[in-house]
């Protein structure tokens, strides 16, 4: 696809120079992570807007860069062991970093050291129990980026997660960021044979069985898309195994942000004995599409939204990424419409020197050339529905824990997030109704839990990263960590589970300053996606002053 302005576009400008400003965005942000973003029992250390990379001498930052196995669904990779060691061929691993033979993960990893010491004294004391010291030590952390992002998405948030967690591994995922980034050329399982998982057959079974009642057989159209999904999958599921393996890992907690979240399924549906808990952020591709409710919310929304909505999926459907589509413009244009989308879409954001770093990582990430940024065609539809929804393919994860009990598995959407906060509640709903219908001597599925975020909408990390920590403690089990008086998430649940927990009433208030409440009440918090969050932002303000004054 040709775009007008081939000539002077953003993408004219040298690889070598995207990389080094995007090396520079990141390093600010990490600066940004230690310093100005530190959890609030050190309140006096949130004060300090020094360059100063040693104020807390329990925690440390680490970049890193790690050497993967290219994944098997790539041809280039196919094409290159077949092809001679000495030839280009063999060497050109990657699209900007052409002096390196291996593909690599990069990341920053973060210790709290003070929380593994008091891990070790803990363990130390148990050594002749197993389970009692595998209990004491919580998986370290891992977070997937979402589409178009990486992993100093999470600056904001590395910090604070780290008393919690003591351990964190935050991702550039195959082909964003500062990770290699090979052409997205993949080869497909021609005869269909694990060309999915059991979990996303069920899916594609139950999909098939409810929209077309007793077909027995899948057509060879939906054989044919569940082994691109599949094969898209696997460039990131691979990956993420792969360097789960190199730094010998055997457990993990799995947290990822939108694209992110539904890859963390993937990855889970593969390798259920190396995820201790699943944590979906704003998952991508949980509900089925319905038609005539994407219409209703479509025609929902104010005529430029529509618009902008149709004009966006007219240009998937040609297979033009949204990163495509901003290197074909002149740069100050593209430059413009990040700017623009850092100031609209994060208000909460107000420090101009932060939002400019912000910007120059989106903007220098998306500048790169493509690569995991091609995987939207392939696992998602117009209008971001998954071709092979998670809805079903989450209640049949496998678990690997010893005692019986299902996977742990939990969303968290924000207050005003575009993604829908349903798609959580049936995955709930239908975990629930799988438990109670199975027999004992069958594996459990999935515990899933829902939590709500106030005040922020898809990016709840950056919008609210104070209650978006606190609901990553209380769904790593560590609420009892939080600090009194740190705003806690919401948690929800369906009617079902909340008929079968209204006999046990401890169940539905566990603990004080933690709230669990009904569907119904779901439906009044989160109140959908708004497109210009300071617009809105200012509305919400500007009404709250019309009920002051009027109660005056």
């Amino acid at each position: 696809m040709m775009f007008p302005f081939s000539l002077f576009t953003s993408s004219s400008i040298k690889i070598s120079d995207r990389i080094e400003s995007l090396r520079d965005a990141e390093s600010k942000l990490l600066e940004f992570a230690k310093t100005r973003f530190v959890p609030t029992s050190d309140h006096h250390q949130q004060q300090q807007h020094d360059n100063s990379h040693h104020h807390d001498d329990h925690s440390s930052f680490e970049l890193f860069d790690t050497p993967i196995a290219p994944p098997s669904v790539l041809k280039q990779h196919e094409n290159n062991k077949a092809a001679d060691s000495n030839s280009t061929a063999n060497k050109k691993n990657c699209q900007v970093f052409d002096d390196v033979e291996h593909y690599s993960l990069h990341g920053v990893k973060v210790i709290n050291h003070h929380h593994h010491r008091q891990l070790s004294s803990s363990s130390s004391s148990s050594d002749d129990d197993d389970s009692s010291s595998s209990s004491s030590s919580p998986a370290p952390l891992v977070l997937l980026h979402g589409y178009a992002n990486g992993s100093l998405y999470f600056y904001r948030n590395l910090h604070g997660l780290s008393k919690f967690f003591g351990q964190i591994y935050a991702l550039d995922m195959l082909g964003w960021g500062l990770s290699s980034r090979p052409c997205f050329q993949l080869k497909y399982d021609p005869s269909g044979e694990g060309g999915t998982t059991d979990a996303s057959a069920a899916a594609s079974n139950n999909s098939n069985n409810n929209n077309n009642n007793n077909n027995d057989s899948i057509n060879e159209e939906e054989q044919q898309t569940r082994r691109k999904v599949k094969s898209a999958e696997q460039f990131f599921v691979e990956s993420l195994e792969s360097w789960r393996s190199y730094h010998n890992l055997p457990k993990l907690t799995l947290a990822g942000h939108s694209m992110g979240g539904y890859l963390s399924v993937a990855y889970a549906e593969q390798y259920p004995q190396h995820v201790e808990k699943l944590i979906l952020l704003s998952p991508v591709g949980v509900p089925q599409k319905v038609e005539e409710e994407d219409t209703r919310r479509l025609n929902s929304f104010p005529l430029y939204v529509r618009a902008l909505i149709h004009t966006v999926r007219a240009m998937f459907n040609r297979g033009i990424t949204p990163g495509r589509f901003l290197r074909s413009l002149p740069h100050s244009k593209s430059r413009d419409m990040v700017n623009g989308y850092i100031a609209n879409r994060l208000p909460a954001i107000t420090c101009e020197e932060e939002q400019q770093y912000l910007g120059e990582y989106l903007y220098q990430n998306s500048m790169l050339p493509g690569s995991g940024e091609d995987c939207l065609c392939e696992i998602l539809t117009a209008g971001a529905f998954a071709r092979v929804p998670l809805i079903h393919r989450i209640p049949e994860i496998k678990s690997s824990s010893n005692d019986g009990e299902g996977l742990e598995v939990h969303f968290v959407y924000g207050e005003n997030d575009w993604m829908d906060f349903r798609g959580g509640l049936d995955v709930q709903r239908l975990c629930h109704q799988k438990k109670q219908d199975q027999s004992s001597s069958s594996p459990s599925p999935p515990k899933v839990f829902v939590h709500g975020v106030r005040n922020a909408g898809h990016l709840l990390m950056l919008e609210n990263y104070q209650e978006f920590n606190a609901a990553m403690a209380i769904a790593a089990g560590r609420e009892e960590d939080l600090p009194p008086g740190m705003s806690r998430s919401v948690e929800f649940v369906c009617d079902e589970v909340a008929a079968a927990n209204s006999a046990d009433k401890s169940r539905m208030a566990r603990s004080s300053g933690k709230v669990v409440m009904s569907e119904k009440d779901a439906a009044k918090f989160f109140r959908g996606g708004r497109f210009n969050r300071r617009e809105s932002q200012q509305r919400d303000d500007d009404a709250a002053g019309t009920v002051e004054e009027q109660k005056e």
